[in-house]
């Protein structure tokens, strides 16, 4: 496990057992850490060089790895009672070398922008079922996060 800025953001390396008919990956386990419940599990694709966000999420922890693929995801902090408030990270997740989980917890934003051609594709295993009514979705340009997406 890498250490985070953010308070609750969790990155753990994840495990690839390597075979020539294909790879088994490793994602999330009952027994790992990070999982707390099962609400539902989907697959999320994202073109190349598409950006998805900002997403902000109330209740709902996201547990998010990158199968096929790379990704650049980006984590901004904007719970005011957290000691990590206003923190911002940048990560690139993807196989071969960055096969890893992140967990994230209620009330950090988080977006993505894709960087494989002609896609990637983001598995995320959440605690709680999808609920529209506990997120938001915010533009990419909205200025609560402070970060500028390179929208080449």
């Amino acid at each position: 496990m890498y250490k985070s800025k953010i308070k609750g953001i969790r990155i753990v390396k994840l495990d690839e057992i390597f075979d020539s008919k294909g790879s088994v990956l490793h994602m999330i386990k009952s027994s790992s850490p990070e999982f707390k419940n099962f609400g539902e599990c989907y697959i999320s694709e994202i073109n190349y060089n598409c950006i998805k966000g900002w997403k902000l999420h109330s209740k709902q922890t996201q547990n998010i790895s990158v199968p096929l693929g790379k990704i650049k995801i980006v984590l901004y902090d904007s719970r005011e009672d957290s000691s990590s408030f206003n923190q911002l990270i940048e990560l690139n997740l993807g196989r071969p070398n960055d096969y890893y989980r992140v967990t994230i917890p209620p009330g950090v934003i988080y977006g993505f922008k894709g960087l494989s051609n002609p896609n990637a594709l983001i598995v995320n295993c959440t605690d709680i079922e999808h609920d529209p009514n506990e997120s938001v979705t915010l533009s990419i340009d909205d200025n609560k996060v402070p970060f500028l997406w390179d929208k080449e």
